[in-house]
């Protein structure tokens, strides 16, 4: 398993269609992928659960992955939260 903070830099933080291309990324991988903010621990790969957690640019987020691919997987996450 690996555990992750992520400072979250897309512009726009994570509304609709950042939350959807999020759970495309997490979704290549066969890990469970969890993203946990503050008291919050969502999977991933649920829009609605990562809907759940409002988001902002500049915010920091543990992301966690465990299986075959977590490497891969934490590290395509990372990208993506850390594009501007």
């Amino acid at each position: 398993m690996i555990r992750k903070p992520i400072t979250i830099q897309i512009p726009s933080g994570l509304e609709a269609r950042p939350v959807a291309l999020l759970v495309q990324v997490a979704s290549q991988y066969e890990s469970e992928i969890y993203v946990e903010s503050g008291e919050k621990k969502v999977n991933a790969k649920s829009i609605m659960g990562m809907m759940t957690l409002g988001l902002v640019a500049g915010e920091d987020v543990t992301v966690t992955a465990n299986g075959g691919d977590e490497e891969e997987a934490i590290l395509n996450i990372e990208k993506y939260l850390s594009s501007k």
